[in-house]
């Protein structure tokens, strides 16, 4: 699998072993839609010019820069928009990570808190999930083939479950789009990196 083959003795803030990887090795195949998604205007010419984000298709989903949110140390924000999440530190650093975020009518904001968390989480879909998918399971164990990955931290609102989730994900390809249902999703090795990082009553700002 991706991420026990090709990520297992990969250490440090940088995910991939080398930069020069190319696209079709880190994401599992070729796909001209998801390459256009970043910055190819030939590649798809029927895709949305919205939808692009004006960059490269990442080699590197997690990097240490300036922290552009102005957020307290320890804080997760969630840049929708441009599709990063930002952990901030003390020395006016963030860690940034490359996700994947909600599809259009499914997108949120707000703040929020991590009320709890979870290594290789079950998933059990929600009722209006399976109205619009019947044909999930009614409950799936942990484990690589599971859809929230290798960790999942909930979000809180007050005592209240809101229902999404900052997750890990098995597939990879995904990361950098907008296809969830309003969940924030991250490579496996990423999200492992954050959970270890933020702790119960994390706060987290989506934009």
């Amino acid at each position: 699998m991706f991420a026990r083959s090709l990520l297992a003795s990969v250490f440090g803030l940088t995910l991939i072993a080398s930069p020069a990887l190319a696209f079709d090795r880190y994401y599992g195949g070729s796909d001209p839609q998801m390459e256009a998604m970043y910055n190819d205007p030939q590649g798809e010419p029927d895709l949305d010019p919205q939808l692009r984000l004006g960059r490269q298709a990442p080699l590197v989903t997690r990097i240490r820069v300036a922290d552009p949110t102005g957020e307290a140390p320890g804080t997760i924000t969630v840049d929708t928009q441009n599709r990063y999440l930002y952990l901030s530190q003390d020395d006016g650093s963030a860690i940034r990570y490359d996700v994947g975020v909600g599809r259009e009518g499914f997108a949120w904001q707000g703040r929020a808190r991590i009320g709890r968390k979870a290594e290789w989480p079950g998933w059990t879909p929600p009722k209006d999930m399976l109205k619009r998918r019947p044909d999930l399971p009614r409950h799936m164990e942990g484990g690589i083939d599971n859809p929230l990955g290798a960790r999942a931290m909930y979000l809180y609102n007050g005592k209240r479950d809101t229902m999404f989730r900052i997750h890990g994900s098995n597939e990879p390809w995904t990361i950098g789009q907008a296809v969830s249902s309003g969940c924030i999703r991250m490579t496996n090795d990423d999200v492992e990196d954050l959970y270890r990082r933020v702790r119960v009553g994390t706060k987290v700002v989506v934009l």
